[in-house]
Protein backbone atom coordinates (compact mmCIF):
# COMPACT_ATOMS: atom_id res chain seq x y z
CA UNK A 1 0.00 0.00 0.00
CA UNK A 2 1.09 3.45 -0.48
CA UNK A 3 2.02 5.86 1.89
CA UNK A 4 -0.58 8.16 0.63
CA UNK A 5 -2.94 5.68 1.10
CA UNK A 6 -1.87 4.82 4.79
CA UNK A 7 -2.20 8.42 5.16
CA UNK A 8 -5.66 8.32 4.11
CA UNK A 9 -6.26 5.60 6.56
CA UNK A 10 -4.94 7.27 9.20
CA UNK A 11 -7.12 10.79 8.97
CA UNK A 12 -9.86 8.80 8.67
CA UNK A 13 -9.43 7.71 12.09
CA UNK A 14 -8.25 10.89 13.47
CA UNK A 15 -11.39 12.73 13.40
CA UNK A 16 -13.65 11.75 16.39
CA UNK A 17 -16.88 12.23 14.05
CA UNK A 18 -15.61 9.30 11.60
CA UNK A 19 -14.61 7.44 14.46
CA UNK A 20 -18.11 7.32 15.81
CA UNK A 21 -19.52 6.90 12.49
CA UNK A 22 -17.18 3.29 12.04
CA UNK A 23 -18.93 2.49 15.45
CA UNK A 24 -22.39 3.30 14.57
CA UNK A 25 -22.30 0.61 11.57
CA UNK A 26 -19.50 -1.30 12.87
CA UNK A 27 -22.11 -4.39 13.70
CA UNK A 28 -25.10 -3.29 11.42
CA UNK A 29 -25.74 -0.80 7.95
CA UNK A 30 -27.53 2.25 8.34
CA UNK A 31 -29.24 4.55 5.49
CA UNK A 32 -27.65 8.56 5.75
CA UNK A 33 -30.32 9.34 7.74
CA UNK A 34 -30.29 7.16 9.99
CA UNK A 35 -26.32 8.42 11.00
CA UNK A 36 -27.08 12.10 10.55
CA UNK A 37 -29.75 11.66 13.74
CA UNK A 38 -26.62 10.75 15.68
CA UNK A 39 -24.18 13.86 15.41
CA UNK A 40 -25.32 17.80 15.78
CA UNK A 41 -23.63 18.47 12.53
CA UNK A 42 -25.65 19.05 9.13
CA UNK A 43 -26.68 15.89 7.33
CA UNK A 44 -24.32 17.36 4.23
CA UNK A 45 -21.23 17.56 6.96
CA UNK A 46 -22.09 13.47 7.81
CA UNK A 47 -21.75 13.17 3.64
CA UNK A 48 -18.37 14.49 3.52
CA UNK A 49 -17.16 12.23 6.33
CA UNK A 50 -18.94 9.28 4.86
CA UNK A 51 -17.20 10.23 1.96
CA UNK A 52 -13.66 10.31 3.29
CA UNK A 53 -14.65 6.79 4.96
CA UNK A 54 -15.51 5.56 1.12
CA UNK A 55 -12.51 7.07 -0.34
CA UNK A 56 -10.14 5.06 2.05
CA UNK A 57 -12.28 1.94 2.30
CA UNK A 58 -13.63 1.57 5.81
CA UNK A 59 -17.41 2.35 4.83
CA UNK A 60 -18.95 1.02 1.57
CA UNK A 61 -21.94 2.85 0.38
CA UNK A 62 -24.61 0.35 -1.09
CA UNK A 63 -28.14 1.80 -3.52
CA UNK A 64 -31.68 0.28 -2.06
CA UNK A 65 -34.33 1.91 -3.91
CA UNK A 66 -34.34 5.75 -2.88
CA UNK A 67 -31.79 5.10 0.15
CA UNK A 68 -28.24 4.43 0.66
CA UNK A 69 -26.98 2.15 3.50
CA UNK A 70 -23.16 2.65 4.88
CA UNK A 71 -21.68 -0.42 6.11
CA UNK A 72 -17.90 -0.72 8.16
CA UNK A 73 -15.51 -2.86 6.11
CA UNK A 74 -13.35 -3.04 9.27
CA UNK A 75 -10.73 -4.98 7.50
CA UNK A 76 -9.51 -1.96 6.49
CA UNK A 77 -8.38 -0.98 10.07
CA UNK A 78 -5.67 -3.88 9.95
CA UNK A 79 -3.57 -1.74 8.92
CA UNK A 80 -3.35 0.62 12.18
CA UNK A 81 -3.85 -2.45 13.86
CA UNK A 82 -0.34 -3.31 12.51
CA UNK A 83 1.24 -0.26 12.86
CA UNK A 84 0.29 -0.43 16.35
CA UNK A 85 1.52 -3.32 17.27
CA UNK A 86 5.18 -2.33 16.44
CA UNK A 87 4.76 -0.41 18.88
CA UNK A 88 3.04 -2.14 21.60
CA UNK A 89 5.31 -4.90 20.97
CA UNK A 90 8.01 -2.46 21.86
CA UNK A 91 6.73 -1.11 24.99
CA UNK A 92 5.91 -4.60 26.05
CA UNK A 93 9.82 -5.30 26.04
CA UNK A 94 10.57 -2.00 27.10
CA UNK A 95 8.26 -2.52 30.28
CA UNK A 96 9.49 -6.47 30.80
CA UNK A 97 13.15 -5.07 30.80
CA UNK A 98 12.36 -2.64 33.68
CA UNK A 99 9.92 -5.16 35.64
CA UNK A 100 13.40 -7.62 35.94
CA UNK A 101 15.51 -4.72 36.55
CA UNK A 102 13.25 -3.87 39.54
CA UNK A 103 12.92 -7.20 40.71
CA UNK A 104 16.60 -7.18 40.76
CA UNK A 105 17.24 -4.06 42.54
CA UNK A 106 14.57 -5.26 45.38
CA UNK A 107 15.89 -8.83 45.57
CA UNK A 108 19.71 -6.95 46.00
CA UNK A 109 18.26 -4.52 49.04
CA UNK A 110 16.63 -7.52 50.63
CA UNK A 111 20.26 -9.87 50.48
CA UNK A 112 21.84 -6.71 52.16
CA UNK A 113 19.68 -6.43 54.90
Amino acid sequence: MSVEARRDVFQAIADPTRRQIINLIAYQSMNLNAIAENFSISRPAVSQHIKILMECGIVLVRQEGRERYCEAKLDTLKEVSNWVDQYRQFWNTQFDSLDHYLNRIQNNNQSDQ
